[in-house]
């Protein structure tokens, strides 16, 4: 495969993971995190939610900051996590934390998104008992097709909201100097939020780099992108390292500069 230039917009310490990643296959990328994590001060109502930990049959969290701020919560009431509790993942890296943690956590073989894990059946396995209930961990906003199609299934769904996003500060102009500059021939966004901050920190420069392929983790953010005008989308069918490479390798290889 070869060497694509890519800009990587993932909040900053992820980001620089999925850079060193890349690298190990040969592939430049350069970091402008598009998104920032702030964690949310908890509230009564959610501090009753952890304490009620064992009623939920199925917890799931959304993404690796939900992971670890959900962990920091579950330290801190619960130094024995409930025996049989069922956890899952969108994806393998944010399961991955869990199962490092050491608790019984499942995620999708296949597509780490929304879709993928509301078909797998270990998730339907947990919540085939009467009054079924599940705990959401995740950040502000996003991922509301996870609550609506259990709740559509008579799930009792709760949510707890750990983390925000917020979108950096950049002088004007940062986002298409650098793609000129660096001669980057992909962008690479991982949720929803991050692809309206792309858009919103191209400004006028959108019209052309909504010509390079851009590489989102699903069918939604798919949806936006052409919605926003983005001529290339490639859907990675998940917001991981493996699930971009897998594209990268599918896609033409890109033209020598």
């Amino acid at each position: 495969m070869k060497a694509w230039r890519l800009l990587l917009t993932r909040p900053e310490q992820e980001c620089a993971v999925q850079a060193q990643q890349l690298a190990e296959h040969g592939i430049v990328s350069h970091c402008l995190p598009l998104l920032a994590i702030e964690p949310l001060d908890e509230t009564p109502e959610q501090r009753s939610l952890m304490l009620d930990l064992d009623r939920y049959q199925a917890v799931i969290v959304v993404s690796k900051p939900a992971a670890r701020q959900g962990l920091e919560r579950l330290d801190r009431y619960w130094p024995q996590p409930p025996f049989e509790q069922h956890w899952f993942t969108v994806g393998a890296a944010t399961g991955q934390l869990l199962a490092d943690y050491g608790l019984r956590v499942h995620w999708p073989a296949r597509g780490d998104d929304s879709e993928a894990l509301l078909a797998h059946a270990a998730l339907a396995a947990a919540l085939a008992v009467p009054e079924p209930r599940a705990l959401i961990i995740k950040g502000e906003g996003g991922r509301e097709l996870l609550a609506e199609s259990l709740r559509g299934q008579g799930v009792k769904v709760d949510t707890l909201e750990v983390y925000r996003r917020r979108r950096p500060d950049y002088p004007l102009g940062t986002l298409s100097r650098l793609v000129e500059q660096e001669h980057l021939d992909g962008l690479v966004v991982s949720s929803g939020q991050g692809l309206e901050s792309l858009c919103e920190q191209a400004g006028t420069a959108w019209p052309d780099l909504r010509r390079l392929p851009l590489f989102v983790p699903s069918p939604r953010v798919a949806e936006m992108a052409r919605a926003l005008g983005a001529c290339d989308v490639v859907d990675c069918r998940g917001a991981g390292t493996s699930a971009l490479l897998a594209a990268l390798r599918a896609y033409p290889t890109p033209a020598v500069p």
